[in-house]
């Protein structure tokens, strides 16, 4: 058999093309063809209630010249148009650039994205978290976030005065609900012991399938008190070679879709992970929309698990 690593466009060239099953989307957003696209299946229900897609949109590098800034709009508008309406920035991406870059995508259409930010730790005393929270929404150009994060662990506030600043927010309408980022469980437990704590709505975490560590302790944990966890870098991130697997490419190629969406159906699979792939081209945000309805069967599930083992507990 023919092992040799495929790079990500090599390998769309040998699947069906995704443009004559997925609405082509102009710049505004407008589509352009009627051509159907496939039914988003994977949701996510949220602490609160609230479903969201399993696949939603990440922004780390988003407005930072990697891409021009237009493409990356499109790219963004793309994935609205394809159901991957939840949209993940932070106050510390740019410096604030990807905010705006995503006040510019969402204008006219903020009711049908659920958009989440992040605090930063060193914004975290005092009524720091409020003074961040203002400068997001103004950045955004929105009265109200759908979830607020705080970015990472921090020992410059106690726990119990960062949850009273998120219940403030969310008791002013200014967020709807706040979770956590790259907490483990010992910080999980940490925070359910103070008041309130419980009510964390989501802790965004790094998981793809060669990152698996939160399978030995995290994600059963969220699984058990009823949270969703929200995966960056589903696909490896900056420099991973997790798009040329051939094994991906391989089942890939019997669903007539590329690498990344079987990468990402993989990361959704159990309905408790929302995973934020980023993207500054609208062309591979078609590839990434796929996994919404994609289901991976239980052999498949097995060959990636030979290959890419979970962890032992």
């Amino acid at each position: 058999m023919n092992k040799q690593l495929l790079n990500r466009r090599d390998f769309n060239g040998l699947c069906v093309a995704l443009g004559s099953s997925l609405a082509l989307v102009g710049p505004a957003g407008v589509a352009l063809s009627s051509a159907p696209a496939r039914a988003a299946t994977h949701t996510v229900k949220l602490h609160d209630g609230t479903i969201v897609p399993a696949l939603g949109q990440g922004s780390a590098r988003l407005g930072q010249g990697k891409h021009p800034e237009p493409a990356e709009e499109e790219a963004l508008r793309t994935g609205l148009s394809l159901g991957m309406t939840l949209i993940d920035t932070a106050e510390m991406y740019g410096n604030g650039r990807s905010e705006e870059l995503i006040r510019r995508v969402i204008a006219g259409q903020r009711d049908r994205v659920s958009l989440v930010s992040k605090v930063s730790p060193n914004h975290v005393r005092g009524n720091g978290i409020a003074r961040a929270c203002d400068a997001s929404l103004a950045r955004l150009g929105t009265d109200y976030l759908d979830l607020y994060l705080l970015h990472w662990p921090t020992r410059d506030a106690d726990l119990s005065s960062i949850v009273a600043a998120f219940q403030s927010l969310r008791a002013a309408g200014k967020i709807r609900a706040w979770g956590v980022s790259n907490f483990n469980v010992s910080d999980m437990e940490e925070l359910f012991r103070v008041p309130h704590g419980d009510r964390c709505g989501t802790n965004q975490v790094l998981y793809n399938l060669t990152d698996r560590g939160i399978e030995q302790d995290l994600l059963p944990w969220c699984e058990r008190h009823s949270m969703p966890v929200m995966a960056y870098s589903p696909l490896g991130g900056a420099g991973a070679n997790l798009l040329r697997d051939p094994t991906l490419a391989r089942i890939g190629a019997a669903h007539s879709c590329s690498a990344a969406a079987v990468a990402l159906a993989w990361t959704i699979r159990n309905g408790n992970v929302i995973a934020i792939p980023e993207s500054g081209s609208a062309e591979h945000v078609k590839e990434n929309a796929v996994a919404l309805s994609l289901i991976l069967t239980p052999d498949e599930l097995r060959t990636l698990d030979s290959v890419h083992p979970p962890p032992s507990r």
